[in-house]
């Protein structure tokens, strides 16, 4: 995620970290060059192009305007929502390190603790398609079955059956013990979001769609804009092309918020976060929190 202060109104014409004109000026460098040979075209044979119109370009234009507002409207409430259900995660573990102050014995309240801690890893291995197990070995005892389906809720289960087992020995009252079985449950419900938003993506006939439309609207707009513009045309064509391809990449860097592109979820720092709270509980050194690394927060 870009985290940066705000940067004045003229440098920000040529900021590129975090920009996503790297992304796409490949592509907007041969829609220009394109819209450069068409006005050539034009100066050389005008009979060619009298008889095209800019009205059904306005038409489209409007249209592709709406549709990608809506795409790119369904891709930040994706963005917005896994940094809700990770706000949630954050909550709840830290609900449960306060609830179990009540345990006298801090050998019994460690692995507990330490099992939340690795819960956060791995979990943010999962949504990265990396080794839950690996992520999350210093931190969990004991550990799971690499082969589980659901390694990161096996680690919730087993924190669970520490809490079951601290109940049972007298060390959490009845009504504290429900609060931490609720705790465990709001952190399942806050994965199970995560692991939507991971592996439903948006509909593929919208994407499909909508990269055509912006394809063929690019390509065709020279050809009505030659003949009233001239050689303005590639310069407009490049603000086009940079507006409509430039929405479309960025939707597509939020559909999925959990990678490790610029403007995703700093996840890292998250999980860095638990990891200090943790450690400050149980008196042991903590790491420094995560710090942006050139406006990057990853």
């Amino acid at each position: 995620m870009i985290v940066r202060p705000k940067i004045h109104p003229i440098a920000i014409l040529f900021t590129l970290k975090g920009s996503i004109a790297k992304r796409i000026a490949l592509r907007a460098l041969m829609i220009t060059l394109l819209a450069s040979a068409i006005v050539l075209v034009e100066i050389l044979h005008p009979s060619y192009f009298a008889s095209v119109s800019a009205t059904p370009f306005t038409l489209l234009g409007l249209s592709l305007s709406i549709f990608m507002s809506f795409r790119n409207n369904a891709c930040y409430d994706r963005w917005y929502e896994a940094r809700k259900a990770w706000g949630e995660v954050i909550v709840h573990i830290r609900s449960i390190i306060r609830e179990t102050h009540g345990i006298r014995d801090s050998a019994e309240r460690k692995p507990l603790l330490l099992n939340l801690c690795g819960f956060a890893h791995a979990l943010n291995a999962r949504l990265r398609k990396e080794s839950e197990a690996d992520a999350s070995s210093q931190w969990v005892m004991p550990k799971p079955d690499p082969q589980t389906p659901d390694y990161s809720g096996r680690i919730l289960q087993t924190v669970g059956q520490q809490c079951s087992d601290l109940h049972q020995n007298g060390e959490l009252t009845e009504w504290r013990y429900m609060l931490l079985a609720n705790h465990l449950t709001s952190l399942t419900q806050a994965q199970a979001v995560c692991d939507r938003i991971k592996t439903t993506p948006l509909p593929f006939p919208y994407t499909l769609l909508l990269h055509r439309t912006i394809y063929l609207f690019c390509i065709l707009l020279p050809f009505a804009m030659a003949e009233p513009l001239g050689w303005l045309t590639p310069l407009f064509t490049a603000i086009v092309s940079y507006t409509f391809f430039g929405l479309d990449a960025i939707a597509d860097e939020l559909e999925d918020p959990f990678g490790r592109d610029e403007n995703d979820l700093p996840t890292d720092a998250l999980v860095r976060t638990l990891e200090r709270d943790i450690l400050w509980e149980l008196g042991a050194e903590m790491p420094p929190a995560l710090k942006p690394v050139d406006y990057v927060l990853s």
